[in-house]
């Protein structure tokens, strides 16, 4: 009998950590059934992977495709970028559980934390759910083309159960946290994989105030994962504010993974170039302790530096009204005209040299007006050090490269990760996966659902910071053994054939695009890849050459194995 599909003759790496080996690899159903010289086995279809990489699909720990997924099931631009399984429900934000009107609360605070319309949001979900096993019934009868794996959130579970306290910082009942341990007990057993919450402080709903779980106890997240654990236990993922109560958000990692045994947590180096090292150092120590000494934690960071892309589409380089009518002009054509024409240039030039740019030109990067991003880790020259370079204000290297690119060049707000350098010594610490591209939030504002491609491209192949079997590994087995995933994030016979086909000297993250496919018609961030063969999920390909197909094998993982 033929097998449904050979990969033939790629250089297979199972995602281990081990070195690559020349091989074919059979499929038939969902399952990978066998790996070797197959020259003698035939197929109903072949892939020629000769010269190709061939790997497991890759795992994307942090993202909020949440509602993304009713209306692109196809789950962009995620699939385009070799990621098979998505973990949704971070950050605390989640659509269960919830009942009657509080789901436009939930959708109000989606929309005030990840830039994700509300309109979009009430108007295409089914919203035929209150429970968050329940929602996860629903995202599987939305036939995803990738696997997705959920965490339930804070800040739904607190808003059903203490209403409009739980934007306090009161301390719940006795009676109100014994709820909130219930239902992280019964979305557990329930499929969800963990529970997720926010303490950032610029996680705010649509008033100003702080999201619910803000200034929750250790106590109150201790109760919690008490609750997980008779569910039988899962993660917890946490955003967290280093910035304000460092001292705390430790003791709070430390204490979790005390109780529940699994945490993870979005880490870097964050804005102080030269304290950068002394992070990397103070996180690798901390991540050590708690691993010897508690249970287990991992953090993910981004692969570049960042928090922003400024440009003509949505977010504009000055805070003013000048820019303002521009910027509500209907088209992009209409506000390059507006660019191009003297009057108006001098106008939003005064403008730029009276306010400043919205945020330090400084940490302000142009990212070029090519068919290819530069993203500035090497060598990086803000748009301050150019205009200083050419005795102009910042503001007129923006509008220039603005109009040398049709209105389409984007400016790299740095916010984090400052520096590069330090950046690729935490991304090589033990503890640490790649990822945290946030795919799906802050749509309009930043697009990084690239980082398995920019990790894989740079930090791997172009600057050989780390080797490609352990690049490898860090987005494939590593991430699947945080979720506890059976049978994925490897590639072995009986193994689900997840799995990515690419050619590693072409791989490439193509420029930032603005689209506007939001069921409102707003816009959102998309990026595209170049590189990729073919990508399957469960024994499908659901992208071809950069381009989705029709396919939607992707199921909601359910179960998993708790360490």
């Amino acid at each position: 009998m033929p097998h449904d599909l050979i990969i033939r003759d790629g250089t297979v790496f199972d995602g281990t950590g081990a070195p690559g080996a020349r091989a074919d690899v059979a499929i038939d159903g969902d399952r990978v059934t066998a790996i070797g010289n197959l020259a003698e086995a035939t197929a109903t279809r072949e892939i020629n992977a000769a010269g190709l990489t061939v790997t497991p699909g890759f795992v994307d720990l942090h993202t909020h495709l949440d509602a993304q997924i009713s209306w692109d099931p196809h789950m962009t631009s995620s699939s385009w970028h070799g990621v098979t399984t998505a973990l949704i429900g971070n950050c605390g934000v989640t659509f269960a559980p919830v009942t009657g009107a509080g789901r436009s609360t939930l959708a109000e605070m989606m929309e005030s934390v990840e830039d994700i319309p509300r309109e979009a949001i009430l108007g295409e979900l089914p919203w035929d759910w209150e429970t968050y096993p329940e929602y996860l019934d629903s995202v599987q009868r939305m036939r995803p083309a990738l696997n997705v794996v959920g965490l339930v959130g804070h800040c739904a579970v607190r808003t059903l159960v203490m209403g409009e306290r739980a934007l306090s910082d009161e301390v719940p009942t006795p009676h109100e946290l014994a709820h909130m341990a219930a239902i992280a007990e019964e979305s557990i057993a329930g499929g969800a994989v963990g529970y997720s919450t926010s303490r950032l402080l610029g996680h705010v709903v649509p008033d100003g105030r702080k999201v619910p779980g803000t200034f929750s106890s250790i106590d109150e997240y201790l109760a919690i994962a008490d609750g997980m654990n008779r569910g039988g236990g899962g993660i917890f993922q946490a955003v967290l504010d280093f910035d304000t109560k460092a001292e705390h958000e430790f003791q709070l990692l430390r204490a979790m993974a005390e109780r529940a045994g699994d945490v993870v947590f979005s880490g870097g180096v964050g804005s102080d170039f030269d304290a950068a090292p002394r992070v990397v150092d103070g996180f690798d120590r901390f991540l050590e302790s708690v691993r010897a000494e508690a249970g287990r934690i991992t953090s993910i960071a981004q692969t570049r530096p960042g928090g922003m892309l400024m440009g003509l589409h949505q977010v504009p380089p000055v805070a003013g009204a000048a820019w303002r009518r521009v910027m509500q002009l209907p088209t992009i054509t209409d506000r390059l005209a507006a660019l191009r024409d003297l009057s108006t240039r001098a106008e939003l030039v005064a403008e730029g040299r009276a306010r400043g740019l919205w945020y330090d030109p400084n940490h302000v990067y142009p990212m070029g007006t090519d068919a290819f991003p530069d993203y500035g880790c090497d060598d990086p020259v803000s748009v301050a050090t150019l205009a200083a370079r050419a005795g102009v204000h910042p503001i007129e290297i923006i509008i220039d490269d603005l109009l040398a690119s049709e209105g389409n060049a984007f400016f790299n707000v740095w916010f984090y990760n400052r520096n590069p350098d330090a950046l690729g010594d935490y991304l090589g610490l033990d503890g640490v996966c790649p990822g945290l591209g946030d795919a799906g939030a802050h749509a309009g504002q930043i697009c990084d659902a690239d980082a398995p491609t920019h990790y894989l491209s740079y930090w791997s192949r172009d600057r050989g910071s780390v080797g490609l079997a352990d690049a490898i590994h860090r987005l494939t087995a590593k991430p699947g053994a945080v979720l506890g995933l059976i049978d994925r994030g490897t590639l072995r016979v009986g193994s689900f054939a997840d799995i990515n086909v690419f050619d590693l000297g072409a791989l490439q993250t193509e420029y930032p695009r603005y689209v506007n496919d939001f069921p409102s018609g707003k816009g959102r961030l998309c990026v595209g890849a170049r590189g990729y063969a073919a990508t399957l999920v469960n024994g499908e390909v659901v992208t071809e050459n950069g381009v989705n197909t029709s396919a939607r094998p992707g199921r909601v993982v359910r179960e998993f194995s708790r360490g």
